[in-house]
């Protein structure tokens, strides 16, 4: 069901997947929106599963041509979209922030998650589709997924899906399209899961305590430990602990 530039289905595999499949065989404009109430094998960073209810969640994806942005600073896309995503939720409750790289926290509990793919020509970033898991009205979570929470959890109410959906995509197009770059780095800099402080992170079979000094534009990330010394990850690279 296609409704001005919301596209609706039932079921898909994944709505990212539905999202590429779509931008082979017509023209789709930036902002484009494909969401499903369940999806038969959402997709995760780095190939992880997402688990959803269904009928429960918000599972959506948008079409983006970043071609303003340069392929060394694609991160810039994944930031844009998690502060977007913040200042619609830090409407719903206090303590949201966004765990590096890109998954949104309620205090020490995963709200949501963000994948982002790209499409590269000629050294330009010609397409971005991004993929969203907002857990919204699931109450019981049965996967292992590590201390998931809902917004229903956290509010103690139901919420409008659709209503939701709109308020996001809002959220995440005025800061993709609006804001300068450096406000966009600025601000989820600001919004960091753990971002003051000492804590415990484990980099292949080490385990130490350290703070995020910083965020490079290609994404890593920087730790400094209680010592003093400083060392760059990227995604995968290091585990919070």
């Amino acid at each position: 069901m296609l409704t001005e530039n919301v596209f609706y289905i039932p079921q898909t595999v994944s709505t990212n997947v539905l999202c590429w499949k779509m931008l082979k065989e017509r023209d789709i404009p930036e902002g484009f929106v494909v969401v499903a109430d369940y999806q038969t094998a959402g997709k995760g960073q780095a190939g992880n599963s997402w688990e959803s209810a269904r009928g429960k969640n918000l599972l959506f994806s948008i079409v983006l041509y970043p071609h303003h942005i340069p392929i060394e600073e694609q991160f810039l896309i994944s930031q844009a979209v998690s502060v977007g995503i913040k200042n619609l939720l830090d409407t719903v409750s206090d303590d949201i922030t966004i765990k590096w790289p890109n998954d949104m926290y309620w205090k020490d509990s995963k709200l949501a998650g963000i994948l982002i793919e790209t499409s590269l020509f000629r050294n330009i970033i010609s397409k971005a589709v991004i993929g969203v898991g907002l857990n919204v009205n699931q109450t019981e979570f049965i996967s292992d997924a590590p201390h998931p929470i809902s917004l229903k959890q956290i509010a103690g109410k139901s919420f409008n899906r659709k209503k939701l959906l709109h308020r996001i995509v809002a959220s995440i197009l005025e800061v993709y399209g609006q804001w300068e770059s450096e406000k966009i780095r600025s601000v989820y800099a600001q919004s960091l899961y753990r971002k003051d402080g000492y804590h415990l992170y484990q980099a292949g079979t080490e385990i130490f305590r350290a703070k995020i000094s910083r965020i490079y534009p290609d994404g890593a990330l920087e730790l400094e430990t209680e010592k003093g010394t400083s060392a760059k990850y990227y995604f995968k690279e290091v585990k919070f602990i």
